[in-house]
């Protein structure tokens, strides 16, 4: 399983404010991801799409990767805190408030799923949910209403 990062250190914004959009993007495939992205109306969502482009590539360099794209999601994505740049503001009376500008470093890390093999018709536990929900109580009366209204038409 190919795992590949990429880090945008120093963005002009605060930790939190990025959170709030790698947290849309935690877990997904990378198409969903960079569409999830380009239509967020956060500033910042332009900065983490490209890292996210970055990492993309990343994978694409590294042994081992199998060439599909669609393949990728985001394995893990966080915003750390980096160096507030401080300033100054005027305050009535002679005196100063002090401004501290954030900025962010932001990590974004994809990995590769693995390949589902052809020809199973699922995991072994979605088969036998399927099984006990063939067998229940429920889908008995289904199937006993459905020959009942079939019977109905037929006369």
């Amino acid at each position: 399983m190919v795992q590949a990062q990429a880090t945008a250190k120093y963005v002009r914004t605060s930790a939190q404010k990025a959170g709030l959009v790698l947290d849309q993007i935690r877990g997904c495939d990378v198409n969903k991801a960079l569409a999830t992205l380009m239509f967020s109306r956060k500033k910042v969502a332009k900065d983490i799409e490209k890292v996210l482009r970055s990492a993309m590539a990343n994978a694409r360099q590294t042994e081992g990767f199998g060439g599909d794209d669609d393949r990728l999601f985001v394995s893990s994505c966080h915003a750390d805190q980096g160096p507030g740049m401080k300033r100054v503001r005027p305050a009535p009376m002679g005196r100063a408030f002090r401004v501290v500008k954030r900025t962010t470093h932001l990590t974004v890390a994809v990995g590769e799923r693995r390949a589902k093999a052809l020809g199973t018709g699922g995991s072994a536990t979605s088969k036998a949910r399927a099984a006990r929900v063939a067998g229940s109580a429920g889908a008995k009366k289904k199937a006993a209403g459905a020959q009942g209204a079939a019977a109905a038409k037929a006369e």
